[in-house]
């Protein structure tokens, strides 16, 4: 299965000791600050030509001639595999419109149309680390469900932010995305989850976006890793496609992702990936 990030993890359940968590300190920190940007920058840019008629292999083609040409940086995603036997990821980002809840390939075949929602998920790799972002968009007008789902799964990314701080729990951020997302009768899947990120591009820990508070990992200052909500309109459950990459729900209901990169610092989360659009205190 697909491992983290622009390619996520799936949840691992193992009587093996967890890896050591790698704590980021000052030129480390810079770097993925760095390369937090840069994957920000990819998103900026590409939302203009989110439309009605443009492919979805379109969007990646921009996107790579971005990355490579434009900010001398290298797409994650391209040829990367996570285990024996899986094909290589074809594309340098994912795009998954409607019910693809991750890891859609982008194609010649497949143009957006009216009232779609896509997620675009980015991950750069500049100076040997990696930073790791994704966003939704709407193509034209979406119905009020689309909508709804998108700005509830934003929501349940910032309160899993908020809930970020050294001396918390891991658990602490799956039940804030987890009760707000189910206030809003939408469901979480669990079968994926954020991850640690730095220099390796799936990393300790894992960041579940369910749970209970007080409970799972304590968090430490320089601890850096990506929070990726998966929000689904209907029920939770997925499948994989027999490309042994695309994700889908089950029922075919909407799906929605947004995706941060964060340090843990002593009082809070600084969002590495911040986008010019956004501002986070």
């Amino acid at each position: 299965m697909p491992h983290g990030g622009a390619l996520y993890t799936i949840v691992r359940f193992s009587r093996l000791p967890p890896m050591p968590i790698k704590l980021r300190t000052g030129e480390d920190v810079e770097r993925m600050r760095v390369a937090g940007r840069l994957a920000a920058s990819v998103l900026d840019m590409i939302g203009a030509h989110v439309a009605p008629g443009t492919t979805t292999d379109a969007i990646d083609r921009m996107c790579h001639e971005f990355i490579v040409d434009e900010l001398d940086a290298i797409p994650a995603p391209l040829n990367y595999s996570n285990s024996p036997g899986q094909p290589p990821f074809p594309k340098s980002i994912c795009t998954s419109v409607n019910h693809v809840v991750c890891h859609g390939i982008p194609t010649p075949s497949k143009r957006l149309k009216r009232g779609d929602i896509v997620n675009i998920d980015v991950t750069v790799i500049k100076d040997g680390f990696f930073g790791d972002t994704s966003k939704m968009f709407f193509v034209g007008e979406p119905s009020v469900l689309a909508r709804r789902l998108v700005d509830v799964t934003q929501e349940c990314l910032y309160r899993g932010i908020r809930a970020v701080r050294a001396g918390a729990h891991l658990g602490d951020i799956g039940h804030a995305i987890q009760s707000h997302a189910e206030a809003n009768h939408f469901s979480v899947v669990r079968e994926f989850c954020g991850h640690g990120i730095g220099d390796v591009f799936h990393d300790e820990p894992q960041v579940l976006h369910y749970g209970r508070p007080g409970t799972g990992i304590e968090l430490v200052a320089g601890m850096t890793f990506t929070i990726e909500p998966m929000i689904n309109a209907g029920r939770r459950h997925v499948k994989l496609l027999g490309d042994q990459w695309t994700v889908v729900t089950k029922d075919h209901k909407l799906s929605a992702q947004w995706e941060h990169t964060v340090l843990v610092t002593d009082t809070g989360a600084e969002v590495l990936t911040l986008r010019a659009e956004e501002y986070f205190p």
